[in-house]
């Protein structure tokens, strides 16, 4: 499979199951609860894989932490009411920068 519908899915799964674990309340509710195991199982053994392959484990793990955490910032913000500032945004931008000198500096 290629290495970036490898980390597409290990994302989706993370982002799944982190969403889930504020609606699970505390595991309290069954199948949010559910839909975290499973969320986080398909995250770590999509980036298991992408690391087996070679991908470069400090971009694999800024990438998929980057693209995390300003996707659930944005859910919380548009679906859970929670906060968004603008300081907020420019966090995120500072971290897909980030992220972005990473990858350059991979290939230089």
């Amino acid at each position: 499979m290629h290495p970036l519908i490898l980390l597409a899915i290990a994302i989706v799964g993370e982002v799944t199951a982190t969403v889930s674990l504020k609606l699970s309340e505390g595991f309290s509710k069954l199948w949010p609860s559910v839909v975290v195991v499973v969320g986080y199982g398909i995250a770590f053994t999509a980036l298991a894989r992408l690391l087996k392959h070679g991908f470069p484990v400090g971009v694999a793990y800024a990438i998929w932490s980057a693209v995390g955490v300003a996707a659930v910032a944005l859910i919380g913000a548009l679906f859970l009411d929670e906060p968004f500032t603008l300081t907020m945004g420019l966090g995120i931008a500072m971290i897909i920068g980030g992220v972005l000198l990473l990858e350059l500096g991979r290939s230089h």
